[in-house]
Order: structure tokens, then C-alpha cells, then sequence
């Protein structure tokens, strides 16, 4: 379902954040580089589908790169 007045929502909305972080750092345990990285890009897609809504993502993507280091 897509929605022409969504937007990404920066607030936290978690509880308790410190255990997302937690989880997410747990699931990346005994992974090598190639998988932890492969194991993000599933997730991403998978979080990606939850959205549902292509401006929502794209903000999220933008959001992202903005905060990403210069190489």
C-alpha cells in the first residue's frame, strides 16, 4: 500500500533501543564480511517490503547516504 502524504519517521520508536541495536549486533556474530554483508542486504529488503511505499524507502535511502562518510 503507498500512501502520497507518508514520510520517514526519524523519531526513535523503540522501547528500549539499546536492545534493537543489541539484536542486530548478535545476528552479525560468527558471520564473515561477505555474509554480514549479505545478511544486511536481506534484511534491508525484507525491512524495505514492511515499508511498502517507494518515497518512504527512497527518503530512507537518501537519509543514509547523507550520513555515510566520504570515501
Amino acid at each position: 500500500m503507498t500512501s502520497d502524504n507518508a514520510h520517514l519517521v526519524t523519531s526513535n520508536r523503540f522501547p528500549d533501543p539499546d536492545r534493537a541495536y543489541r539484536a542486530l549486533i548478535d545476528a552479525h556474530r560468527g558471520l564473515s564480511d561477505e555474509e554480514s554483508a549479505n545478511f544486511n542486504s536481506r534484511l534491508i529488503l525484507i525491512l524495505a517490503n514492511q515499508i511498502g511505499d517507494h518515497a518512504v524507502f527512497e527518503e530512507a535511502i537518501a537519509l543514509a547516504r547523507r550520513a555515510a562518510p566520504d570515501p
